[in-house]
């Protein structure tokens, strides 16, 4: 027996092949949620910019920032999206020798164990940057330790080198090189552990550990969330470390021997500045570039969002003018013959295009990728190749410098 009238209905007793209204909103409920994960689906998949910006990335500030970081990683890892960008032919470029396909990288600091070099790569970036790797596993500073900070677009973080250790991240891009599946090009970053007993020798083990798989290597040594970091910059101690590292570099087979880049501050004074460069122009302690610039500690009186005030290292839209006139002041006081990478608040063409007119051979975002998503990117690159073509650039390498005076 049926029970008419009640919600438990399925079949209507005066027409058994009609399916009552309850089960009618059922399958209607089904495959609405179908097509709207299907849709979803699409648009991730395809970096859809309106989707990312009005939908998506709106859902993501709803989580955590280091769980949301995580997850970011994890779906890059597993190449969820995959852009259909295609980098015109103005934005192919060389650094350090290598052709890159376009000057846009991806910073340290978002993917710091390189599990995601191969998602990276297909959302286009012209070169990666992993890490900063310690020698040792290392958990890094206590959590909460990244901070968001909407109103500015920026980002405070204090993670402290949390790394996974030489090892394990050497076996994980070892397996990437052996399966031939690696084509972009590879930066490493080097960082030093928490209790160190050797600072310099910490550096030394990384430039002889990752030499042989890196296409260039990264000296970071200026984080402000490793205690006494940031004095490894000072003349004599950085003198002391070149000569090392680069003893060190020298000392390894041809074939193996990498450029290696100094990380350095945007809140150096000139004098400073200036110092590091006269110490990196020395024989011994010649490196092949500058990467101008990590995160600052400075906090500017515009900030208006209520985690401004979180120690850690600020990084986003508000760094960006900072960060492009320290490049133009390296560019002008090395006569331009060391190549910079510029990185700090570059959230469209126009900002990148201004550090490479400032002076940087090649640029690097990080946190505009936290507010955007995946299609930042190609957007960054179409306008960036907009901007080179208007102004009578036939390659990012025409650009390089001629502006630096405007920016000083």
């Amino acid at each position: 027996m049926y029970k008419t009238g009640t919600t438990m209905n399925r079949i209507d007793p005066a027409n058994p092949c009609r399916v009552s209204t309850p089960n009618k909103f059922r399958s209607l409920l089904k495959v609405s949620t179908l097509a709207a994960s299907v849709y979803c689906g699409v648009c991730l998949y395809k970096c859809n910019e309106s989707f990312y910006e009005n939908i998506f990335m709106p859902m993501v500030r709803m989580v955590p920032p280091e769980l949301a970081h995580r997850l970011a990683v994890l779906g890059l890892k597993m190449e969820v999206v995959r852009p259909s960008y295609q980098d015109p032919e103005v934005l192919r470029t060389q650094l350090l020798n290598k052709t890159l396909e376009n000057p846009v990288g991806i910073a340290a600091g978002f993917d710091k164990h390189g599990e995601a070099v191969k998602g990276l790569e297909r959302l286009g970036f012209g070169f990666v940057e992993i890490g900063s790797v310690t020698p040792e596993p290392q958990p890094g500073n206590p959590k909460p330790r990244v901070f968001r900070l909407n109103e500015d677009k920026a980002i405070v973080n204090r993670y402290g080198f949390n790394s996974e250790g030489h090892e394990v991240v050497f076996e994980r891009i070892k397996k990437l090189r052996q399966d031939g599946d690696l084509k972009v090009t590879l930066g490493i970053n080097l960082g030093r552990n928490k209790k160190s007993e050797d600072n310099i020798e910490d550096y030394v083990q990384g430039i002889r550990k990752f030499s042989v798989l890196a296409d260039y290597l990264v000296v970071n040594i200026s984080s402000p969330n490793t205690p006494g970091l940031r004095t490894m910059q000072n003349k004599s101690t950085l003198q002391s470390l070149l000569t090392e590292i680069v003893k060190a570099r020298n000392a390894l087979p041809p074939n193996e021997q990498r450029p290696i880049l100094v990380k350095i501050a945007p809140d150096l004074s000139d004098g400073c500045v200036q110092e590091i460069i006269a110490v990196i122009q020395k024989k011994e302690c010649a490196i092949d570039g500058l990467i101008v610039s990590n995160t600052t500690i400075d906090r500017p009186s515009e900030l208006k969002s209520i985690n401004a005030g979180q120690l850690g290292g600020l990084s986003g839209a508000p760094l960006s003018s900072k960060s492009t006139q320290l490049v133009a002041k390296v560019y002008k006081w090395t006569g331009g013959r060391v190549p910079i990478i510029g990185v700090g608040g570059i959230f469209s063409g126009r900002d990148a295009y201004e550090k490479i007119l400032a002076g940087a051979s090649a640029v690097q975002l990080y946190t505009a990728l936290i507010y955007h998503g995946p299609p930042i990117v190609a957007r960054v690159k179409q306008e960036l190749g907009q901007l080179l073509k208007e102004n009578g650039y036939e390659n990012v390498q025409q650009a390089v410098g001629k502006g630096v005076d405007q920016f000083l």
